[in-house]
């Protein structure tokens, strides 16, 4: 199901001209306003809050404000710097999902489907897009709903300022609404006001055949696209650093068999472009906008930079099974939002030389296709505590410079939290005779250590006295382990002489 987000910006661009003058603005309890010729007079163009709390709106005579008001504080309007940083900050908001347009005059959309789950959901996406906007002293407000009218009606009208509409919601959450929220000229909002159609649940029950009549189509079209009866689309705007590619069909490509081909137009043509800038791709989104409005997105990375056509098509066509094309595909677009720079690397051509083999392919394939959390590797750290002495880091990332001793060879397998056994040793700094662990008892055959190591009291205040004595243990079965008892067997502080295994060899 499509999911719209829509951000209102009040006092925009009123909160943009105060971070532009910095030092030099007013204070925010001192009204700003701006002001703009509508051919026959000065009106104000935008308030901010102070402005706002005092009665002052936009469209009201400049004359009119400064006889309520005086002293108000007045700056020229620039719609062209305003409507070109609410096209930059939508494509700000491309951090949380790829599609966003900006709604001249103070509004943003965001087309969130399938993508709140990279924030940690639809209520931690609207609560992080929210904090960030006012750190850098916007005021906003957002609400995300089924339909792009329906989440730009509940963002102006909902109960809080971030308002969720659930799944299927979307009807009796805008019928207490009033038909403002449908985007209404003044006049039609008037006329419907003197019928006694105040909200859109009146509205809706009315039967439509009259309304039309006497409103026209106009007034229906809004109600329909509240409601999600027809398709309202989203004009992206595309972020000019990004490359990118579209190719659109004169028929929809109704089966998948075609796909392929397309994608590799479309990652010939990024190719182009990431060659010109001397940049491979690392991540590559390819969406899918069927005639029924819906997009579908296929989401790649790969291990290092890459701008090999053949290869990042392979990539792609391996999810293409995922894709429904429903009723058609009428254009796909191929975007890269992550790039970084790529050098030609000097080929080995003499016989004698041997050529290193690259693992990038693999790591991508299985990266693609299993998760890139899941493909790792592990990297020494320089810490005596074995549970922190290793790290997980990229596959192909370099390697950190450090090594594992090679005098004290630790397990393939560290078992994480160590369990507790019981075990029987002569003296405190003698391996133990046997160990019993999971009701199975291993009587010890050969034994090697003690190694002591001591807790990092630099990291916190338990780990001060903190002791543990390792032994590499062998059963009589052959199998080896790690085991290790807390305390050094005179104080009792640093430890209970319980023990523990820690690992498997």
């Amino acid at each position: 199901m499509r999911r719209v987000a829509c951000v209102w910006l009040p006092t925009w661009p009123t909160d943009r001209w105060r971070r532009q003058l910095g030092s030099d603005a007013p204070d925010r309890s001192v009204p700003l306003i701006t002001r703009m010729h509508d051919g026959r007079r000065m009106v104000i163009a935008s308030a901010d809050a102070a402005a706002q709390a005092m009665g002052l709106r936009a469209g009201m005579p400049l004359a009119q404000a400064q006889a309520m008001r005086p002293g108000l504080t007045v700056i020229d309007a620039d719609t062209a710097a305003d409507a070109a940083a609410l096209r930059d900050l939508a494509i700000w908001c491309q951090r949380y999902a790829p599609l966003t347009a900006a709604d001249p005059p103070d509004g943003i959309r965001i087309d969130s489907t399938g993508a709140d789950h990279l924030h940690g959901g639809e209520a931690a996406m609207l609560a992080d897009l929210l904090q960030r906007l006012a750190r850098n002293g916007l005021a906003a407000r957002a609400a995300l709903a089924d339909t792009p009218a329906a989440s730009w009606a509940m963002a102006r009208h909902g109960p809080t300022p971030a308002t969720i509409v659930p799944p299927g919601g979307t009807v009796p959450a805008l019928a207490p609404l009033p038909v403002t929220a449908l985007r209404l000229t003044t006049d039609v909002s008037a006329a419907l006001d003197r019928v006694g159609l105040e909200t859109i649940g009146q509205l809706a029950a009315t039967p439509r055949g009259p309304l039309v009549r006497r409103f026209g189509e106009g007034l229906m079209r809004r109600l329909d696209h509240a409601l999600g009866h027809s398709f309202e689309p989203l004009e992206p705007v595309p972020p000019t650093s990004l490359i990118r590619q579209r190719l659109t069909f004169a028929e929809p490509l109704l089966t998948g068999e075609a796909f392929p081909n397309i994608i590799a137009r479309l990652t010939r043509a990024v190719a182009a472009g990431l060659e010109r800038r001397g940049e491979g791709a690392r991540r590559l989104d390819l969406v899918f906008e069927r005639v029924d409005g819906r997009m579908q997105l296929i989401t790649i990375g790969t291990a290092r930079p890459v701008r090999d056509p053949p290869y990042l098509a392979k990539l792609l066509c391996e999810w293409l099974e995922t894709v429904d094309p429903g009723l058609g595909v009428e254009a796909m677009t191929l975007w890269v939002p992550l790039a970084e720079p790529l050098a030609g690397e000097q080929l080995r051509v003499l016989p004698s030389e041997t050529q290193a083999t690259d693992l990038g392919p693999l790591v991508d394939r299985l990266s693609n296709r299993f998760g890139a959390a899941r493909v790792y590797r592990m990297a020494p750290v320089e810490s005596d505590v074995p549970e922190r002495s290793a790290e997980r880091r990229a596959p192909l990332d370099p390697a950190p410079g450090l090594a594992w001793p090679s005098t004290l060879p630790r397990p393939v397998r560290l078992i994480s939290p160590p369990q507790r056994v019981e075990a029987l040793a002569i003296l405190p700094d003698q391996a133990p005779a046997f160990f019993v662990w999971r009701r199975h008892r291993h009587r010890i055959h050969r034994a090697d250590g003690p190694e002591r190591i001591f807790g990092e009291w630099w990291r916190r205040d338990a780990e001060m006295r903190a002791v543990r004595d390792y032994w590499a243990v062998e059963d009589l079965d052959g199998r080896r382990f790690w085991l290790y008892r807390r305390g050094d067997g005179i104080e009792r502080i640093t430890g209970d002489l319980s023990w523990f295994l820690h690992g498997l060899f």
